[in-house]
């Protein structure tokens, strides 16, 4: 085979198609896979962006692809930060109800771990969520001590070692962005401003620009991603204090989000956060980023405006909370009512991509469809850098039933 002549070319360098491209070449040693990133390196946008936590698989409806692949590749992902040394801390966490209102929730929350297999999930009252987070108040809670942190870059860069030294013939290349792919019999040529790469499969993992990358492809869909960006605060050195490990509310079942929480770092340091606003720029981590392009497909596409609509109340006080650092701090103080301004710093911004359908539903799991010679993942929001190990399992799968690889 010439240099650039591929097995599988993987569209995207975050933590599911490094994952791919790692699991595809334990199964097929042998196969030259190409993993193409547009950045100056691997896990820039949301793998490298995200809070760090390895969840549990506490929230998900049973028996979905988020449940199922968020344990398996909990663990997986567990044994293979200890093999590979990389740093990382099952530390627990505690889900805090702190009105009566949210117990109902808390106990599906419950139901919903037991039937998961989450490991010693149980539930706490306060004098217990005050001995494991002394300044929290809540009037019941939940312990679940197999979530952890990690550092999801870190992972991500280990992945790229193993594909490059393991693997005769596979290869990570960064700032290689994909702008077209030509179709032929037998194979297609992926074009990138620094050459054209020549693969008879291809898998895309492209997350804030799945959409665009599938329908470039050929495929055709009709879901459009939409970008969220979340805000963070850093807890001061005189906040830090207050925070052992994680802290999480219950969440409100009528939002399709978490919560603002804290979380310990694995590289020292105390988060709190995310909000969730509707971003002007897909990639923009900024307040005030905008793209007209960006900005123009979100607002072009019906599905959005129905999930404004049914959402509306939410978006307005997520947007509150973006410029306000007093209302930040009102939502933070439900967990911990001691925490006062000075302990609180401006952090980073990350931003998720949310799958819509058409209707302005949001896509509740991981969406990985198949296209002629192609797969293609268009929907993999959280937990997806805690089940990559398990994504990367089951994209292998899909590879070697539709690609026929042997």
């Amino acid at each position: 085979m010439e240099n650039n002549q591929y097995d599988i070319i993987i569209v995207g360098g975050g933590i599911v198609g490094l994952a791919s491209a790692y699991k595809i070449n334990l199964k097929y040693p042998s196969k030259k896979i190409l993993v193409l990133e547009k950045e100056k390196e691997v896990a820039a946008h949301q793998t490298g962006h995200n809070s760090g936590v390895i969840h549990s698989g506490l929230y998900y409806k049973p028996g979905s692809y988020k449940a199922k692949n968020c344990v398996d590749g909990r663990r997986e992902l567990v044994a293979f930060a200890k093999e590979h040394k990389i740093q990382h801390d099952i530390c627990g966490k505690v889900v805090v109800a702190t009105d009566v209102s949210e117990l109902a929730h808390m106990n599906k929350v419950f139901n919903n771990g037991l039937a998961n297999g989450v490991e010693g999930v149980e539930k706490i009252d306060a004098k217990r969520i005050k001995e494991i987070e002394p300044y929290c108040v809540g009037i019941e809670g939940l312990w679940v001590p197999c979530t952890g942190i990690i550092d999801y870059a870190d992972v991500s860069r280990k992945y790229v070692e193993l594909i490059q030294t393991k693997f005769s013939g596979s290869k990570v290349l960064c700032e290689h962005e994909v702008t077209a792919f030509e179709k032929h019999d037998g194979h297609t040529h992926v074009i990138t401003p620094k050459g054209k790469f020549t693969g008879k499969y291809i898998i895309t993992c492209a997350g804030l620009q799945s959409d665009r990358i599938a329908k470039k492809e050929g495929a055709r869909i009709d879901t459009a991603i939409v970008g969220f960006r979340g805000d963070y605060f850093d807890l001061t050195e005189k906040g830090m204090s207050k925070v052992r490990n994680l802290i999480y509310p219950v969440p409100n079942p009528k939002y399709p989000f978490l919560g603002v929480h804290f979380t310990r770092m694995i590289h020292g340091g105390t988060e709190c956060g995310p909000n969730a606003v509707f971003v002007f720029k897909r990639e923009g981590y900024g307040k005030t980023d905008f793209s007209l392009k960006d900005t123009a497909e979100a607002l072009g596409f019906g599905g959005t405006w129905k999930f404004f609509a049914k959402n509306m109340k939410f978006g307005l006080d997520e947007y509150r909370g973006a410029f306000s650092k007093t209302f930040f701090l009102k939502r933070l103080r439900k967990l911990i009512p001691d925490l006062q301004m000075d302990d609180l710093k401006p952090g980073r911004a990350g931003v998720r991509a949310m799958a819509l359908a058409p209707e302005g539903e949001m896509i509740d799991d991981f969406k990985i469809e198949v296209n002629g010679n192609a797969i293609h993942v268009l929907n993999a929001p959280s937990p997806a850098a805690t089940s990559s190990l398990a994504i990367g399992t089951a994209i292998e799968m899909m590879a070697s039933e539709h690609f026929s690889l042997s």
